[in-house]
């Protein structure tokens, strides 16, 4: 599979289905733009199933398998969250604890985890994203992958002792 058509796979709706619930309530905008966006995804129905009844009933992260998901899911899945904890305008002290907890049990470190938080304000504020039909969940995914990718360059440039630009 090349990185164009790379997907993310049925857990990581789950989570962001457990993370909607986390203040106990998940309304009907936030669940269609996790399942539209699954869909679009290309996930299997029976898969879509699954996360259709994610959005309907409280579903736990503990639930969920997280031992196969990447980097990139894990940094996406906290991304959204911080954007599903934005979109009625505050962020209650629970939704902050519910954060906290999700880039715990997610293992990220704090620096990426304000990284992700970055990537879903940029992306909220450059269209209507404020509101859950119009959120660009595609456009998330695509700066996590490429900053990423940026950040591993860089990387392997500082341990090598090289730049781009002396190349």
């Amino acid at each position: 599979m090349t990185e164009s058509t790379v997907r993310y796979g049925r857990d990581v709706w789950m989570a962001l289905a457990a993370v909607g619930w986390a203040d106990g309530k998940l309304d009907s905008e936030e669940a269609d733009a996790i399942v539209r966006t699954a869909l679009d995804e290309g996930i299997e129905l029976e898969e879509i199933a699954d996360i259709e009844e994610a959005t309907q009933n409280p579903i736990d992260l503990g639930d969920i398998d997280l031992s196969k998901l990447t980097k990139e899911d894990r940094l996406f899945i906290f991304a959204v969250a911080n954007w599903l904890a934005r979109i009625d305008g505050e962020v209650t002290e629970n939704e902050r604890a519910a954060l906290k907890k999700l880039g715990e049990t997610l293992k990220i470190p704090e620096k990426p985890q304000l990284h992700a938080e970055h990537i879903a304000w940029e992306v909220a504020q450059s269209s209507d994203g404020l509101r859950p039909a119009f959120y660009n969940l595609p456009k998330v995914k695509e700066l996590i992958r490429e900053r990423l990718a940026e950040a591993k360059r860089l990387k392997e440039e500082s341990k090598s002792g090289t730049s781009a630009d002396e190349t």
